[in-house]
């Protein structure tokens, strides 16, 4: 059971280059920098995590993280453009202008196995040891990502069988998933976004324990929650990724009044799924053009299901009453709470055509969010979109008359 803590382990399997796709040309100019300059001054330097996962599925990683002997001073000492952050355990940012390499020393659990079984019932355990890559990889969260690629020979190091597991499209936790998950219950929600993600099946033995666990996410740091949830909205698969948290009872936990209003609309043919994966496809056209959707949008249209099963739009001050339950529930940012509010009410504007309205909404900084917020409602509900589209036609033919006025200065 609790193997994987073991000292002595079976040795790692090693990917020549031949046996994998990975290219340096792929990688991150700066990330080979600070592989190269580490290796070269006698430490042992890997890219590690999810980029190595991403490039062996042919994808392009969002960053590229460097694991290394080399502690924290010593990196710092490396690199004149290193800034050392935290206080549990320092991380190195190595700055490349406005990008970061992140630069961590490996790491082991500290404690031992008896420590684990007599706490593993009393709450988070700490793992702020430094180790070797061996024990790095067995403390990281699940196998796709516990592979190390080797500047020195190009090779992939696989400890924990994550490269099977990339064949198979399976996300499993290292380990036994229970401890793993009372480690850190966020690991639960980086299991569904995972999933959702990459389009892999939660094995069985780690879905099971999710759903055993799921209340443990409770003990989780709001903030860390909130940023976790948040991140199951990029890449266009929200849609999956809070079905799953549905099904593994997360999202009860997390926020009861949203699983209760899915329960209410149909369940596994909720309305709510709908409107997901309208915002899916808007999250995949953003990524496309190099931006991002909002988060006031994002919890626009996750709390909508909520407004629109319960009778809560005939009230006054609905959108902030059931803004309210995510406010409590995942302590969301106040910024987002009052840009999801005047999502939520600008159906009230931009429902009548411009010149039956006040058409100077067209100046507000969230106008655009508004309207793609009426658009994934309109769609959703298979409404019909003109009147949008009137808002869409105004809001360019201000813009042309700005440039026209910035041209004449």
């Amino acid at each position: 059971m609790f193997g994987f803590l073991k000292k002595t382990r079976k040795r790692p399997v090693v990917y020549t280059r031949p046996e994998h796709c990975i290219s340096r040309k792929n990688i991150d100019p700066d990330a080979l920098k600070v592989l190269y300059r580490l290796s070269g001054a006698g430490y042992t330097a890997y890219l590690v995590g999810g980029g190595v996962r991403d490039l062996l599925m042919g994808r392009t990683p969002k960053d590229f993280d460097v694991g290394t002997s080399a502690k924290p001073n010593e990196v710092k000492h490396v690199f004149r453009n290193c800034f050392l952050i935290g206080r549990r355990f320092r991380l190195a940012h190595v700055r490349f202008g406005d990008k970061i390499i992140e630069t961590a020393t490996f790491r082991q659990d500290s404690q031992s196995v008896g420590e684990i079984i007599e706490h593993a019932a009393e709450g988070p355990l700490e793992d702020n040891t430094f180790g070797t890559p061996e024990t790095d990889a067995y403390r990281r969260d699940f196998t796709v990502n516990g592979l190390f690629y080797d500047i020195k020979d190009f090779s992939v190091i696989d400890w924990v069988g994550g490269m099977k597991d990339i064949e198979k499209r399976v996300i499993r936790a290292i380990g036994d998933p229970d401890i793993r998950f009372r480690e850190d219950p966020v690991r639960m929600m980086r299991a569904v976004k995972f999933s959702s993600r990459l389009g892999f099946r939660i094995e069985r033995k780690t879905l099971a324990a999710i759903k055993r666990r799921h209340s443990c996410i409770l003990n989780a740091a709001p903030p860390r929650v909130c940023e976790e949830v948040f991140r199951l909205f990029p890449y266009g698969h929200s849609a999956e990724a809070f079905r799953l948290m549905w099904e593994t009872g997360l999202l009860r936990d997390l926020l009861p009044a949203l699983s209760k209003a899915i329960d209410a609309t149909g369940g596994k043919s909720s309305m709510a799924w709908k409107y997901l994966s309208v915002l899916d496809s808007l999250e995949k056209l953003r990524q496309e053009e190099g931006d991002e959707v909002s988060n006031g949008l994002r919890a626009a249209v996750l709390m909508t299901v909520m407004l629109k099963s319960g009778g809560e739009k005939q009230k006054d001050g609905a959108s902030r009453m059931v803004m309210q339950t995510m406010l409590d529930g995942i302590k969301i940012p106040k910024s987002t709470y009052f840009t999801a509010v005047l999502l939520m009410e600008s159906p009230v504007r931009l429902g009548r055509r411009p010149e039956k309205s006040r058409a100077r909404f067209v100046y507000n900084r969230d106008f655009l969010d508004a309207l793609d917020y009426n658009r994934i409602v309109l769609r959703a509900e298979g409404r019909d979109e003109s009147i949008i589209n009137e808002w869409a036609d105004l809001y360019e033919l201000k813009g042309k008359k700005d440039e026209l006025v910035q041209d004449r200065r």
